[in-house]
């Protein structure tokens, strides 16, 4: 009887969850296996010939100091992105739940951008940085606006970052609004009777039982943002003078364009680990200060 309940569940299981489990294993696993594998040869991606040379590309990369230039560059990013892009979602989230008029409306405007792939969104907002903002600079007087953004490395940052808090804002706000909506009415209504103002409502009531909203959207904030390619390329293609290149792009252009796909791969090994690192760390802790209704 035990048999066949098990035999059961396994075909159920096989039945709907195995084909994703077979295409997680082929596109995910078996790539990222052979990918570690690649990290332990000289293969320079073209070829059949893969000589084994142990831990030399760990070492390679260990001693290239332009790719922890670009990581560390990535993690200022990162810890600017994150935290603007969680601020400015919330505050959306906050006042679209306060029951202002046509908030369905702005919801689905400020979800908008992030349909808009990254390379086109990319595209748009460089004419805007070098075509639109110097004309309106230049005709209303305005210093900060008078030439392109993407010419001047600091700027070109800064850009970098409007961008992209401004793609991914509307897709954490949607997560936070759900946030808002799952806080029982009951305990902030006694809360208020209590004597507690909005403010007091809103700190001690609300996000506290908001927390799981907090770890979903940051986890997804930092992967997107340590990941982040196809933007970096469109926008800035990692200028100028490289002072916007983070490190997937580093990666890429250091297996691809320099053709050493052993080291490129060891640096993604690599990033890969800082990410995880990082990801699983900030969801320990925030599973650590969840609250129950």
């Amino acid at each position: 009887m035990e048999e066949k309940t098990f035999l059961g569940k396994t075909k159920h299981f096989l039945m709907f969850a195995g084909p994703a489990m077979v295409g997680f294993i082929a596109v995910v696993i078996i790539p990222f296996i052979y990918g570690l594998y690649l990290t332990f040869t000289d293969w320079g991606g073209i070829g059949n010939q893969k000589n084994l040379v142990g831990f030399a590309n760990y070492i390679t990369v260990f001693k290239d100091g332009d790719f922890w230039k670009s990581l560390l560059l990535t993690l200022g990013y990162v810890i600017i992105s994150v935290i603007l892009i969680n601020l400015v979602a919330f505050i959306l989230a906050y006042l679209l739940t306060s029951g202002m008029k046509a908030q369905n409306f702005f919801r689905a405007g400020f979800f908008t951008p992030n349909l808009i792939g990254g390379i086109v969104l990319g595209f748009i907002w460089q004419f805007v940085f070098t075509r639109t903002l110097p004309v309106i600079g230049q005709s209303l007087g305005i210093p900060l606006f008078e030439k392109s953004w993407l010419s001047d490395p600091t700027t070109a940052f800064w850009a970098f970052v409007i961008v992209t808090v401004w793609q991914y804002s509307g897709y954490m706000m949607l997560i936070y609004v759900a946030g808002f909506v799952g806080v029982p009415k009951d305990l902030t209504e006694a809360a208020s009777i209590d004597g507690c103002t909005g403010f007091q409502v809103t700190r001690y009531v609300t996000i506290p039982l908001m927390v799981p909203s907090f770890v979903i959207c940051l986890f997804l904030s930092l992967t997107r943002t340590f990941m982040v390619y196809d933007l970096n390329l469109s926008l800035t293609n990692g200028g100028p003078y490289e002072s916007t290149k983070m490190s997937a792009m580093y990666v890429y252009q250091m297996a691809f364009n320099s053709q050493r796909y052993g080291v490129g791969q060891a640096e993604a090994i690599i990033l890969f680990i800082v990410v995880a690192v990082v990801a699983l760390t900030q969801t320990y802790l925030g599973k650590r200060m969840e609250v129950d209704a």
